[in-house]
């Protein structure tokens, strides 16, 4: 560096150093009473910059960017709200289009005439048309409706609407959708977002929902994880036990021993390559047994949506692998 460098940087650092000590003096005089020279603070709710020696009020110039109106519970702030639903993915559009109301009132809540309400029902009708513009929104129209139609069937929450919407979503741009129909590609986009979120649903509840075969939901399933590169973890049969167990009307007691079926089965490696429903159910059934809070295992089967021989072979193997061959027998 040379001497003029030298220089240039020391001159820069002496007058930011000035300027640093002038800012403090502003912020120190700014926090000392003009009247008695005390110390200042914030109020409670931050608005006032109050002394603490005479009370009096210095700064009071905070601007609230809130509401000038107040809601007690969602329904008022909903109606109160002068802006629209925040964006989703699971709408074509993503909500940004116009929505007309199907209520035939005016803002005052009156009923309309009978010819404004042919009007607007005409008006409703070219919104519905005007809404998609070509066959790749008329696609995705179908398609996410369907995933909201299934999972409203399933029971499953809003984020795993919107990560299926993404997946269908991505499938479309990427052109996986030719060759195979929409109904398949939706219900494979939300099993793979029940996957993704770690929602206990299993194949055969997903199909039963849907209007296409398991076999088809399966083979796009396994397509689509490929092509899009979905990151899925094998499913935890522990995940099924909390649902099972309510709807078998079951204790905690259960549970938790069925948790620790599958630990000690888990362990063994009695998992690998079994259904885990199936695994889950023949738990549910064993731990029953031992906590005598049995159950048959027609009314566990038609549970877990599983046959009878799967819980008869799971449970022979988790019964020979804990050693309770004798103690279940009795």
């Amino acid at each position: 560096m040379s001497q003029n460098q030298r220089r240039t940087a020391e001159t820069r650092a002496r007058k930011e150093e000035r300027t640093g000590r002038r800012e403090a003096a502003r912020e120190d005089a700014v926090r000392r009473c003009p009247e008695c020279g005390g110390a200042c603070s914030k109020s409670a709710d931050g608005e006032e910059l109050v002394c603490n020696e005479c009370g009096l009020v210095v700064d009071e110039s905070r601007i609230d960017f809130g509401p000038e109106w107040r809601a007690y519970d969602h329904s008022e702030h909903r109606d109160k709200s002068r802006v629209g639903s925040p964006l989703t993915e699971s709408i074509h559009d993503r909500g940004l289009s116009t929505t007309i109301d199907w209520r035939d009132r005016d803002a005052s809540g009156q009923m309309l005439s009978a010819d404004k309400r042919s009007r607007m029902h005409r008006l409703r009708s070219w919104q519905e048309r005007i809404r998609t513009q070509n066959a790749k929104e008329r696609n995705l129209k179908f398609a996410l409706s369907e995933i909201e139609r299934m999972s409203s069937a399933l029971g499953v929450p809003r984020s795993v609407r919107e990560v299926a919407s993404v997946i269908y979503r991505r499938a479309l741009d990427e052109d996986l959708i030719r060759g195979r129909s929409i109904e398949s590609t939706a219900t494979s986009a939300l099993y793979a977002a029940c996957r993704q979120e770690g929602i206990p649903r299993s194949l055969d509840e997903v199909a039963e929902v849907s209007r296409v075969e398991k076999r088809d939901i399966g083979r796009t399933y396994r397509y689509i994880s490929q092509e899009l590169g979905l990151e899925l973890c094998p499913v935890d049969p522990k995940q099924f036990l909390p649902r099972f167990c309510s709807e078998l009307e079951l204790s905690e007691e259960v549970q938790a021993k069925a948790r620790e079926v599958l630990d000690v089965a888990a362990e063994e490696g009695l998992l690998s390559g079994k259904s885990p429903t199936g695994c889950a159910a023949a738990a549910i059934y064993t731990a029953a047994m031992l906590c005598a809070e049995k159950r048959t295992q027609k009314e566990v089967a038609d549970v877990a949506q599983v046959t009878m021989v799967t819980i008869r072979n799971r449970y022979h193997e988790q019964i020979e692998t804990l050693n309770l061959v004798e103690d279940a027998a009795a």
